[in-house]
């Protein structure tokens, strides 16, 4: 088989370059496949590989390879799309129980607005191969992968199906809606509590003697808060100073001469007038000052952003049920009784320490003494050393190698040993005086030696012999080698 699974139009393309390449070739599973001459398989597909065919009907990003000048933002974001779908087709592709995948995605126009956004969406269209299945673990890997690929794409948007129509990635299951990764995550708080309530009754009330059962409710949900907070000085001590300005205005000085100037005002004056040094301090007295201040201080603010971990456990609910006591010696079922209060209660505080008991949180315990069934479980036999399945096996094995082992013994002393004796013995020639102690008229004893020939019948008739009767051949070899001791 050349290739399978192949679309109409690369199954042309193919066509044609085989029949410019004089191959023979025949279609089969309607036209689907195509089948070559077994020795020209290789060198075919190599030469069809430097053509570049089959060019297969996924395109992916060698699609934004040819973009065309003056392209519409709009076809942009078409092509990327397209591209983004086959891509992720190839790589659903890659698993060997997937042989055609195809993608579609659902990518809002993105909003300006934080109302008017939406959440992309993606649906996967799974071809199996016959006999194949997906398991939970591979659906939710597909699911993980788009979910990954594409940006703000949530994981419960993603929807599998296969080429029957089966809803492969169902969204509501019986754990609640939880994806596989979170079913074992709560699965792993259950067991991990169980574990730690046993292990820390065991050494008080015996090993066997207790059994716990825990439920776990956990948040999945992803939760951010942010917080902002002014808070005023309190003292002005611990003030922080943000900024400071500062002005200061000051005038001080005399009125200086006053009057129209002129000649009379020019000349010195009379003898009775005021002396020149009074004027002047009276002219001194007059003046202004101005100061101004402003300070700016820094205000308390406090901004907070807090983001609530994934998996956080609401609620834990706890049932233990511890067995009877059971007094050394004697009958077990007569000596068995319950235990003291002041036993349940202390084993109550211990579960409660072991669990992590929170009564804010809304946890239930339930501890209860109550008697184990005396059911008898039925005691199997041993089984024979002789009846195990691997010694059967082995022996099975040992004694294959002691029949081929026999075989070849016997074909060694058997059959090849007296042919080469009867080779290397020189053949005797017939003496002309017959013995005298024969009567008359009978036959002379055989004394040629063996030909090729019955020494290959011989060796062909202990083959055919070892075949079907290997018994035989066996008690020959016993008694070969009994007579050589």
């Amino acid at each position: 088989m050349l290739f399978s699974n192949v679309s109409d139009r690369d199954g042309g393309a193919v066509i044609a370059a085989l029949n410019q390449m004089n191959v023979p070739y025949r279609m089969s599973d309607g036209g689907t496949a195509i089948l070559v001459p077994e020795k020209q398989v290789h060198d075919t597909r190599l030469k069809l590989a430097s053509q570049g065919l089959p060019k297969g009907s996924i395109v992916g990003f060698e699609l934004m390879e040819n973009q065309k000048l003056g392209a519409t933002q709009f076809q942009e974001q078409v092509n990327y799309q397209r591209a983004l779908e086959g891509e992720l087709a190839r790589s659903i592709q890659a698993l060997s129980a997937v042989s055609a995948a195809r993608v579609h995605l659902a990518i809002p126009k993105p909003s300006v607005f934080l109302r008017d956004q939406h959440k992309p969406s993606a649906s996967v269209i799974v071809n199996l191969h016959p006999g194949k299945t997906l398991d939970r673990a591979q659906v939710a890997g597909i699911t993980h992968l788009v979910s990954s690929s594409v940006p703000e794409l949530p994981l419960k948007s993603v929807s599998v199906i296969d080429q029957n129509g089966n809803l492969l990635s169902s969204q509501q299951n019986a754990a609640g809606g939880l994806d596989p990764t979170q079913l074992t995550y709560v699965q792993q708080i259950e067991a991990q509590t169980i574990k730690r309530i046993i292990d820390i009754l065991e050494p008080i009330v015996g090993r066997n003697n207790v059994r716990a059962q825990v439920t776990a409710e956990l948040d999945f949900s992803q939760t951010e808060s942010s917080s902002e907070s002014f808070k005023p000085n309190a003292t002005p001590d611990n003030a922080v100073i943000r900024s400071e300005q500062k002005t200061e205005s000051s005038e001080n000085g005399g009125s200086g001469p006053q009057g129209v100037p002129g000649a009379l005002c020019n000349q010195p004056p009379a003898g009775n007038a005021a002396p020149a040094g009074a004027a002047a301090a009276q002219g001194q007295a007059q003046g202004s000052s101005r100061r101004e201040s402003t300070v700016n201080y820094e205000i308390d603010k406090t901004v907070r952003h807090v983001k609530a971990p994934v998996g956080a456990i609401k609620r834990l609910s706890a049932a233990v049920v511890v067995n009877h006591r059971k007094a050394a010696g004697g009958d077990a079922k007569a000596a068995a009784k319950a235990l003291a209060p002041e036993e349940m209660t202390q084993i109550n505080a211990l579960v409660k320490e072991a669990m992590g008991y929170s009564q804010t949180r809304g946890d239930t315990l339930n501890v209860a003494n109550a008697p184990f069934s005396a059911e008898e479980r039925e005691v199997l036999p041993e089984v024979p050393l002789w009846q195990q399945p691997e010694n059967i096996a082995m022996a099975k094995d040992l004694g294959k190698g002691l029949l081929a082992g026999a075989l070849i013994l016997y074909l060694l002393f058997g059959v090849i040993r007296p042919l080469v004796r009867n080779l290397s013995t020189p053949p005797q020639l017939e003496t002309v005086d017959a013995p005298l102690a024969l009567a008359e008229g009978e036959p002379q004893p055989e004394s040629a030696p063996m030909s090729a020939a019955d020494s290959a019948n011989r060796l062909l008739a202990a083959k055919q012999l070892a075949k079907s009767d290997p018994k035989v051949v066996a008690n020959v070899v016993k008694s070969w080698v009994s007579a050589d001791e």
